[in-house]
């Protein structure tokens, strides 16, 4: 199962972004869209394929929180 998960830009080098997953860092390709530092994008395999509104962003990680607090996933 592949899922697409929200997080934060925080740092932009060329087509490549430092992007925070809730205290979880990694480098995501961005050469899809176009966001700036502070955008939450949906990351999908390495890749940001949308740029996501901060409030849906939030709604979805806290999901994602209860989602790992029942163990599911």
């Amino acid at each position: 199962m592949c899922l697409a998960i929200p997080g934060r830009v925080m740092e932009i080098k060329g087509g490549l972004a430092k992007v925070d997953f809730g205290g979880v860092t990694r480098e995501v390709d961005i050469s899809l869209i176009n966001p700036k530092v502070g955008d939450y994008v949906i990351v999908h395999a390495g890749f940001a394929i949308q740029v996501l509104d901060e409030e849906e962003a939030k709604k979805t990680l806290e999901l994602w929180s209860e989602i790992f607090k029942l163990g599911v996933g």
